[in-house]
């Protein structure tokens, strides 16, 4: 079987409602600095300014989930908003080559999440041995559908395929991903905007400005370099004026550097990396790790853990993401945001 096509229809009404008002309005247009897309959360205490020489007894736990409902529900109203001016929709193309069961788990996240506001799904699955040219035809022709206003090609991709070659094939236009080198090359260049943003670094930001971190100015440390995360992230940082320091496998002395950051965001896929020995009290956390760890009393037999000792790292620091539950939430909603914005200019809707 070379590959099959399926159309998943447009569910969950019941998130439109006209009380959502005012429209949504992306974070993603980037000014000299982002403001979040909604009223903040409650600041954070003292403890994470250096000046006032204090810590708080307990640290702010920093959760993902309402703010990806906030993001999601507006997103929502938006679309239906589109649907009765128009009487067009979004429309998010996924490709998934392989069977790894976690790829396969982030996919129908990504697919429940799109039907739940209304966004139209199409999904192209083809087989591990799936050849480039192959995978390069299902992308070009997703690029040529005026119905399909993002493309998702699922990475981690099987070793004999070229990843760098795939992503380049997707059109800058339709790259709701964010890792085409137009739009990373953007990102990077002050002056310049991309067309999209990475879904995970643009949750990273839009969690720390939702709980009122001060960014500008501060030392930032972002562990891993990953164009998924890692490295966007630090263009992000500096992009909010922080002083970014980025760590990864060819770093020396990684604790000493990281005990001087403000913020720390952990992209390793290492469960339990970051001890409390490698963050200065009052620190700002935010781990994007998502490891799976065995666990004789899940259910499943794993469970979910970040990079971060968490049950460590919440004596020490000011504010921290769980995981799950903080940074995935608002990664999620942030691709139904991109691919939102993405039929908006190519309808011409405003």
């Amino acid at each position: 079987m070379v590959g099959f096509w399926h159309r998943l229809g447009t569910k969950g009404k019941a998130l439109y409602s006209a009380t959502l008002s005012p429209p949504f309005s992306s974070p993603l247009t980037l000014p000299n600095i982002w403001v979040p897309t909604q009223t903040p959360h409650r600041p954070l205490s003292s403890g994470f300014h250096r000046a006032t020489g204090q810590t708080q007894s307990a640290a702010e736990i920093m959760s993902g989930k309402p703010i990806a409902k906030d993001i999601k529900l507006r997103v929502a109203a938006e679309i239906s908003r589109m649907k009765a001016a128009i009487g067009r929709l979004p429309g998010l193309a996924v490709v998934l080559v392989g069977y790894r069961e976690d790829s396969h788990a982030y996919v129908h996240t990504k697919l429940k999440a799109c039907n739940e506001v209304g966004i139209e799904t199409y999904i192209v699955q083809l087989p591990q041995d799936c050849t480039q040219d192959r995978l390069i035809d299902v992308v070009s022709s997703f690029n040529s559908n005026p119905s399909v206003h993002g493309i998702i090609v699922q990475l981690p991709l099987p070793e004999h395929l070229d990843e760098e070659t795939i992503i380049i094939f997707v059109s800058p236009e339709k790259d709701v991903d964010g890792f085409h080198p137009l739009n990373m090359g953007n990102l990077a260049l002050r002056g310049r905007e991309p067309l999209f943003i990475p879904c995970a670094p643009k949750a990273c930001i839009e969690l720390l400005l939702r709980y009122r971190v001060e960014i500008i100015g501060k030392n930032a440390v972002v562990i891993g370099r990953s164009k998924i995360a890692g490295l966007s992230t630090s263009l992000l940082l500096q992009r909010h004026h922080a002083m970014v320091s980025t760590l990864h496998s060819f770093t020396n002395n990684p604790e000493q550097i990281t005990r001087r950051a403000d913020i720390v965001v952990s992209d390793v896929g290492i469960p339990n990396r970051v001890g409390c020995n490698w963050l200065m009290p009052g620190a700002v956390v935010v781990d994007m790790g998502t490891n799976s760890v065995k666990d004789p009393n899940s259910p499943r037999g794993f469970r979910t853990t970040g990079d971060v000792c968490y049950e460590e790292a919440i004596k020490v620091v000011s504010a921290i993401t769980p995981v799950p539950g903080g940074v995935g939430p608002v990664v999620i909603s942030m691709l139904l945001s991109n691919t939102l914005d993405s039929a908006k200019r190519a309808y011409g809707f405003t």
